[in-house]
């Protein structure tokens, strides 16, 4: 059995808060923007203010400006440009990294609008995003290219490196991936080089220091804070 095909994915820490039937187009745009029922638990919310910077990781089959959720519906590229735009407008985030490996994915990100949003894609429209290897066991691809070289990369990521998002962008190139990768950078605010990768993959979790008196309520939701913490 191929080393390769032992890569796991997800890590021994990862939390899966939405699988199977709950992944739907509805979920994904309700976690975004906040809309979610009262009674939804903290551990499906996306608990995020306008100092968090958030990453979107999408992969399956997609066309020309949409991506299939269960095979049973899709979300277009304006309905996510429009969800970015009011995470934006409710200060839900501060940098949004937007990563999607699927055919055309270049379509996915070219409607987006919003401040702040760094993209990268699989793919330029009229390309096909290509399956890594099988896993001859099951008979079906585990991985794409695209995922699988950038899995690799981040393997060598560590909470010091200086790795920059100009880094990023060539972890597929095309002999690789059999496809163009793409990104887009004229809507975020910093210079690509200037962007550790840590900012979004592997960083240390930041602590904000305050001396004014946190009032809770019985779900443990700060409803007081110092509007500007210091930061370590």
């Amino acid at each position: 059995r191929s080393s390769d095909l032992e890569l796991n994915v997800y890590g021994d820490d990862v939390e899966v808060d939405y699988r199977g039937y709950e992944v739907t187009v509805e979920n994904f745009l309700r976690v975004l923007t906040g809309r979610l029922p009262p009674s939804t638990p903290r551990s499906k919310r996306l608990l995020s203010d306008d100092r968090s910077n958030i990453l979107i990781y999408m992969t399956g089959h997609g066309g020309n400006g949409f991506l299939k959720f269960q095979d049973s519906e899709e979300i277009t590229n304006v309905e996510l440009a429009d969800a970015f735009e009011q995470m934006w407008q409710k200060r839900r985030y501060h940098e949004l990294l937007f990563i999607i490996d699927t055919c055309q994915g270049a379509s996915m990100y070219e409607k987006f609008y919003s401040p702040n949003i760094m993209a990268l894609a699989s793919s330029q429209i009229g390309e096909d995003s290509l399956s890594h290897q099988p896993d001859l066991a099951i008979g079906v691809h585990l991985m794409d290219r695209y995922t699988y070289y950038l899995l690799k990369f981040l393997e060598d990521i560590h909470p010091a490196s200086q790795n920059n998002m100009d880094d990023l962008f060539k972890v597929c190139p095309t002999s690789l991936c059999v496809s163009t990768p793409g990104h887009r950078t004229d809507l975020f605010q910093r210079d690509s080089w200037r962007v550790l990768i840590t900012d979004f993959f592997g960083s240390v979790r930041k602590v904000g220091i305050t001396t004014d008196i946190i009032k809770l309520n019985p779900n443990d939701t700060i409803t007081e804070l110092s509007p500007e913490p210091e930061h370590l």
